[in-house]
C-alpha cells in the first residue's frame, strides 16, 4: 500500500493541477483509475493508452492538444525516455502511479513516482485500489470495487460496497468469482468492452462516467449510455463464442493453448475467465493480427517462464505480474514460443 504521506503528496498534486491530463492503460483498472481521480478534483481530460509495451512519445501531443499544465500517468508499466524529455523540456510536473515492477534507474529524476512495490512493505494492489484510498470518496465507491476485481482483486472496501449496493454482488472472496457472476462485475466487463470502440464513443463513454452518479445509470441503457451498451452486446456475442471454442479444445496437458483472429483483440478478457474456468491450467491465449500475435498469459508465477522464452525469440517484447503476463511475438515464432514454454 501507498503511505499517508505518499497519498497526501498526490492529492497535493491533484489540488495544484488546474488542467491535467490523465494517460491511463486500456482495461478497467486504468480506466477506473482515471475516473476516481477526476471525479475527485472535477479538473482534467483522459486519454487512453493502446501503445504496447511502452506508452510512446507520440502520446505528448495530447499534452500540447489539451494544454495540460499537469501529467498523470495511470497503471502503465512503461514510458518511453522521448515522452519524459518532452515534459522535461516544457517543465511539466509528472505523477506516475503504477503497481508493476520497474527497474527504478529507469524513472527520471523530476517524476513524482509512486509504486507500493518500491515501499518497505511490498504490495501490488491495482492502482484503482490506490486512487480510491487517495480519494476516499464514498459515492465512487462502485467504481473502486469494478476497477478492483477486473484486476483479480478483492478490495478491502468490498463489505462497505455490499452494504451500499448488495443487489449488485455476491459474497466472495473470489474476485474473479465477483467479477463473472455479479452485476458490478457486469459493469466492469461493461467498461473493458467499450474501450474496445472507435475513439469518439470511448471519448463519450468517459463524459458519461464522468458525472454518473451509480452504477444502475450504467446498468439501464438510455441515450447517454447506448453507445456502450451496444458495443458490450456486439463484442460480448463474439467474447461468448471464443469462451466456448476454448472449453471445446481443452487437453490434459498443463497449458491451454488458443489461437483467434478477427476485427479485435480480446485476448486479456478471454485469459482471465479461461483461467476462472481452469484455474489449474496456464492460460495462453494468442490473438493473430497480421505479422504479430499478442499473447495473454495466466498462470501462478508464470512471469519468469514467459520472459524466458520471449528472450529467446527475435524481437518478441512481454511483461507483466507475477501470475499475468503479456506478450507480443511474430507469427513464424508460435511453435516454437509454445515449445519453449512447454520445456521450461
Amino acid at each position: 500500500m501507498l503511505t499517508k504521506k505518499q497519498m497526501q503528496e498526490i492529492r497535493e498534486h491533484l489540488d495544484n493541477a488546474q488542467n491535467p491530463v490523465f494517460f491511463f492503460d486500456n482495461d478497467p483498472d486504468g480506466l477506473c483509475s482515471f475516473l476516481l481521480l477526476q471525479r475527485y478534483c472535477g479538473k482534467g481530460k483522459g486519454v487512453l493508452v493502446n501503445s504496447f509495451p511502452n506508452m510512446t512519445a507520440d502520446y505528448f501531443r495530447k499534452v500540447r492538444e489539451f494544454n495540460a499544465d499537469y501529467i498523470f500517468i495511470l497503471d502503465k508499466p512503461r514510458v518511453s525516455k522521448e515522452f519524459f524529455e518532452e515534459a522535461r523540456q516544457v517543465n511539466i510536473p509528472v505523477v506516475w502511479i503504477d503497481h508493476h515492477e520497474i527497474d527504478k534507474k529507469t524513472i527520471p529524476e523530476f517524476v513524482n513516482y509512486y509504486n507500493p512495490l518500491l515501499n518497505r512493505f511490498k504490495s501490488n494492489e491495482p492502482v484503482t485500489y490506490l486512487c480510491q484510498r487517495i480519494t476516499e470518496r464514498k459515492e465512487d465507491l462502485w467504481l473502486a470495487v469494478a476497477g478492483s476485481i477486473s484486476d483479480k482483486f478483492v478490495p478491502s472496501f468490498y463489505s462497505k460496497f455490499l452494504k451500499e449496493y448488495p443487489d449488485l454482488g455476491i459474497k466472495s472472496k473470489d474476485a474473479f468469482g465477483i467479477l463473472y457472476r455479479s452485476q458490478i462485475g457486469k459493469i466492469a466487463l461493461m467498461f473493458s468492452f467499450a474501450l474496445k470502440d472507435r475513439t469518439t464513443n470511448v471519448v463519450n463513454m468517459f463524459r458519461f462516467l464522468m458525472k454518473v452518479k451509480t452504477p444502475y445509470e450504467v446498468l439501464e441503457e438510455c441515450s447517454k449510455n447506448k453507445t456502450m451498451h451496444d458495443r458490450y452486446n456486439y463484442i460480448n456475442n463474439r467474447y461468448v463464442h471464443l469462451i466456448a471454442k476454448a472449453k471445446a479444445n481443452v487437453n490434459e496437458g498443463r497449458f491451454l493453448f488458443f489461437k483467434y483472429s478477427g476485427e479485435l483483440s480480446m485476448s486479456s478478457d478471454l485469459a482471465n475467465e479461461l483461467s476462472y474456468i481452469f484455474p489449474k491450467k496456464v492460460i495462453v491465449v494468442m490473438f493473430v493480427s497480421g505479422l504479430k500475435v499478442n499473447v495473454s498469459v495466466r498462470g501462478k508465477k508464470i512471469r519468469e517462464t514467459i520472459l524466458n522464452a520471449i528472450n529467446q525469440l527475435e524481437d518478441a517484447t512481454g511483461g507483466g505480474h507475477e501470475d499475468a503476463v503479456g506478450a507480443r511475438i511474430k507469427i513464424e515464432d508460435i511453435e516454437k514460443f509454445k515449445e519453449l514454454l512447454e520445456k521450461d
